[in-house]
């Protein structure tokens, strides 16, 4: 690798370490409060959380092997795909919970943590998310490029899920909550549905070289 991809490289790794360390505070504080709560968008999001840990450290392992091009194009493949299967589930899910909630009117309690933790998630995932993009777009890497999407993702349901839990908590309209979780299932379904259908980034790039690399090989 040239001095700048290994710089890249680095670059992508720390970030991804800062991201797997702000997922598992996430998840943990997430589901923990959405079990107390009997909050159907605070577990979802937890999960939701929990997959990233799995997007992270699937672009963890794609990074690791980027100077062995052959196993980069199996590597993009086999995680796009794995994250892809893992938010499908998720949806189905958060689908059936939110469902059987409104359908059961079993009014989840008040979580002042899950705001607080969603609020937190709301800041601090874009962040992560823009300088991720900066990188796997440098990279030229499809698995990259969707780990920064996940993340950005995780930035969007946060937002969503907050309307549902601060809705319930400051004026306890309790539906807001899996109303919020059903809102997220479309979202969450069509990036599980677009991991499943990845292709190779190598079909389209055969080289899978960062732009400098291709302009200096021209």
């Amino acid at each position: 690798m040239t001095v700048a991809r290994t710089e890249l490289v680095r670059r992508g790794l720390w970030l991804n370490w800062l991201t797997i360390g702000y997922n598992a505070l996430e998840a943990i504080v997430s589901i923990a409060a959405g079990v107390v709560a009997g909050s159907v968008a605070l577990i979802g999001f937890g999960v939701d959380s929990v997959i990233e840990l799995t997007a992270s450290g699937a672009a963890q392992w794609r990074l690791r092997i980027d100077d062995d091009r052959a196993r980069r194009e199996r590597v993009e493949t086999l995680s796009l795909r794995i994250i892809g299967a893992c938010f499908l589930a998720l949806a189905a899910y958060v689908a059936f919970e939110s469902l059987e909630t409104l359908i059961g009117r079993d009014a989840p309690d008040r979580s002042a943590v899950g705001v607080v933790i969603l609020s937190l998630s709301a800041i601090v995932m874009p962040v992560l998310a823009r300088a991720k993009r900066r990188v796997a777009g440098a990279l030229n890497s499809r698995a990259l490029t969707a780990d920064a999407m996940q993340t950005s993702l995780c930035a969007y349901l946060s937002v969503i899920a907050l309307a549902g839990v601060g809705l319930n908590t400051a004026i306890g309209w309790w539906w807001a909550d899996p109303v919020a979780a059903l809102a997220m299932v479309p979202i969450i379904a069509k990036e599980g549905v677009e991991g499943i259908r990845a292709e190779s980034a190598c079909a389209a790039c055969p080289h899978d070289l960062a732009p400098a690399e291709r302009d200096a090989g021209a």
